[in-house]
């Protein structure tokens, strides 16, 4: 068979030959839209490649970004690559301590920021060791004390519209993302070209996403997490036209993206699904044309589930990943013999982390290193490995911690059933052991989600002197009622909970602290559990 260099040059290429008039749609800061064709950004993004050498940018060199979703960034993700440097995708909801680290770990050479950010890197300029260079994603240059500050528009203006993308090495590296720092510093990833390819590939598998010219994509996920998890790489391949939501985006934003632009397929973080139900529930709006809505970053409850099929005819497309599976490694779908189940059975499968993607490897191991058998009851550490599966840390002496023999161990405890499919149980950090028998904080938190007078809900262990630890759960409400402990107690027994796993306190919170991806910032909770004890 012919060699083949997978890169992404083969990616962007395809739509400018074959879909140039489809088109991209930005949502700008003052809200209007900014629209043009996959014909102009494949120039534009040809501009930038070759205009990245006037920065000093060689092959091989790192190019951070700090941005939202934007076709500006679209125009990054390829230009970058494509040229033969490497694409970082800073996240610019970490604490500045941490990105500036991460640039400095990555060696970043330059900076594209979006405009609303120029007072967060002027901050952080000052505590950057190799970044040279800075590129505002604007028309002109604004007063600032950034050196060599440089607009994006007169740096696209003098690159060459139809300059030649080199053949870059498959296994060369494309981009680069780091872990959310949940423990200790940020953690890099770098992800080769011939990665990112497959990974596309997997992502328009028709029992995968399914993702095809056809579509409408809105990536509600950041462009600065772990490539919106892949989407913007696989929607440019197949042509889709694409919807950003730009800067800051909320609720509202993305409703009304989907609704006017007739979005076929967005995806989010959980709690971005839970936002855009509580305000769907108080106003009427269409969105109807999702063919499918993606939530990640935590196990997506089962009454987040019945809500958006139930009124709006939308299933919740489930998987299960990470920064070190670029991101995803098992998909759930329903099998052919599963079609004609009633919508509860349907639900209850999509709850559930599936099986893993073509390509992909997953065992899950008990406490002894053995294979759990596929009981469902049974669980264990899941463990993967497949070709966009990261198998070290970028410059990171504690790599062997998370990577054994080619396999990535995830932390992630998981039951199997007999069909293969997984279900997620908790991170092993957030088991709560009491007793000494294990209580999974997801399963609570998905019971207390579907109670109608809570809109969020997550659950942590307090110590305890006799059992250890105790399951405590933080509740914010859907209004204004606001219903006891005995009363929401009463509802975890009926849904079928051991008073054992019951949590001792029930503290209502006007705001559930969230990570930087939109997770429960579990670990926040737990410094701070006692002030919360003693307010509540």
């Amino acid at each position: 068979m012919a060699s083949y260099n997978l890169n992404l040059k083969r990616v962007v290429e395809r739509p400018e030959q074959y879909f140039p008039r489809k088109e991209i749609v930005s949502r700008q800061a003052d809200g209007s839209l900014f629209r043009y064709t996959y014909a102009e950004f494949c120039a534009r993004t040809r501009r930038l490649a070759s205009a990245l050498a006037s920065l000093g940018v060689a092959p091989g060199d790192k190019v951070a970004t700090l941005a939202w979703n934007t076709h500006h960034h679209l125009e990054l993700y390829f230009g970058v690559p494509c040229s033969g440097a490497v694409l970082h995708t800073a996240n610019l909801r970490l604490s500045e301590e941490h990105i500036a680290y991460t640039m400095n770990h990555a060696a970043d050479k330059v900076v594209f920021f979006s405009p609303d950010l120029l007072a967060t890197v002027e901050t952080l300029a000052p505590l950057l060791t190799t970044v040279e260079r800075f590129v505002i994603l604007a028309a002109q240059v604004p007063a600032s004390s950034l050196p060599g500050l440089v607009a994006y528009e007169d740096l696209i203006a003098r690159g060459d519209p139809d300059y030649a993308y080199p053949d870059v090495d498959e296994d060369a590296p494309a981009s680069i993302c780091f872990t959310s720092a949940t423990t200790g510093n940020p953690k890099g990833v770098v992800y080769s070209h011939r990665a990112l390819v497959l990974h596309s590939m997997m992502l328009s598998h028709v029992d995968c996403m399914a993702l095809s010219e056809r579509d409408v994509l809105m990536p509600i996920a950041p462009m600065f997490h772990v490539n919106s998890w892949g989407v913007p790489f696989a929607g440019v391949w197949v042509g889709a036209k694409f919807v950003f939501p730009g800067e800051r985006p909320h609720a509202a934003d993305n409703i009304a993206l989907i609704e006017s632009e007739r979005v076929s397929f967005a995806h989010g973080a959980v709690t971005v699904g839970i936002d855009m139900m509580n305000l769907l529930r108080q106003e009427a709006h269409d969105i109807r044309s999702l063919r499918g809505l993606m939530l990640g970053g935590q196990a997506t409850p089962a009454a987040v589930m019945h809500y958006y099929l139930e009124q709006h005819g939308i299933p919740i497309v489930t998987a299960w990943g990470s920064t070190e599976c670029a991101p995803l490694a098992t998909v759930t779908y329903l099998r052919g013999d599963q079609q004609d189940l009633p919508d509860d059975e349907k639900i209850r499968i999509r709850t559930r982390q599936g099986i893993p993607a073509p390509c992909v490897e997953r065992k899950v191991l008990d406490d002894a290193g053995e294979l759990i058998p596929w009981d469902d009851e049974a669980v264990g550490e899941v463990y993967v490995r497949g070709p966009w599966i990261a198998t070290t840390y970028l410059d990171e002496p504690r790599s062997a911690e998370s990577f054994v023999d080619g396999w990535w161990k995830s932390g992630d405890i998981a039951a199997v059933d007999g069909d293969g499919v997984m279900r997620l149980v908790d991170r092993a950090k957030d088991l709560i052991k009491s007793g000494g028998e294990w209580i999974s904080s997801v399963d609570l938190e998905n019971a207390l989600m579907a109670h109608p007078a809570i809109t969020e809900a997550t659950v942590i262990g307090m110590p305890h002197e006799k059992w250890l630890e105790r399951p405590v759960a933080f509740v914010r409400a859907a209004g204004d009622e606001r219903p006891d402990d005995a009363t929401l107690g009463a509802w975890l027994t009926e849904a079928g909970f051991a008073r054992w796993w019951l949590p001792d306190r029930f503290l209502w919170v006007e705001e559930i602290p969230k990570t930087g991806v939109g997770k429960f910032n579990k670990r926040l909770l737990r410094e701070r559990l006692s002030d919360y004890m003693a307010d509540c």
